[in-house]
């Protein structure tokens, strides 16, 4: 079992910056990769970035390259995605999930947490 939960979203002027937090517990090997993904009403959920807690590998979507930053604290048991320059069409409720494998694909990914909604006003 692995439990997930983010928090640290809110209401954001367009230009500004935000910083969500995932805390994650449980069976470490079933979590080695933990993604954050968002969805959008209407929409399909979309992968944002993800990070291989073991060595630190990160991917990020192109919609974000460049304003977002995937990282853990030291203990690997909280995950931040640092967003910066945020647009409108970031709004989204934001998820993290874990999967075993470094991956993209929201299929591999096992366990999954509330969500924490963003809002960007422009």
């Amino acid at each position: 079992q692995v439990q997930l939960v983010e928090s640290g979203g809110g209401l954001v002027q367009a230009g500004g910056s935000l910083r969500l937090s995932c805390s994650v517990s449980g069976r470490a090997d079933s979590a080695n990769t933990v993604g954050w993904f968002r969805q959008a009403p209407g929409k399909e959920r979309e992968f944002v970035a993800a990070v291989r807690r073991s060595n630190g590998w990160t991917q990020y979507t192109d919609a974000v390259k460049g304003r977002v930053r995937v990282s853990t604290d030291i203990a690997k048991t909280t995950v931040y995605l640092q967003m910066n320059s945020l647009k409108p069409e970031d709004t989204a409720v934001y998820y993290c999930a874990s999967a075993r494998r470094f991956t993209t694909l929201t299929r591999d990914y096992d366990y999954w947490g509330q969500g924490t909604q963003l809002t960007v006003s422009s």
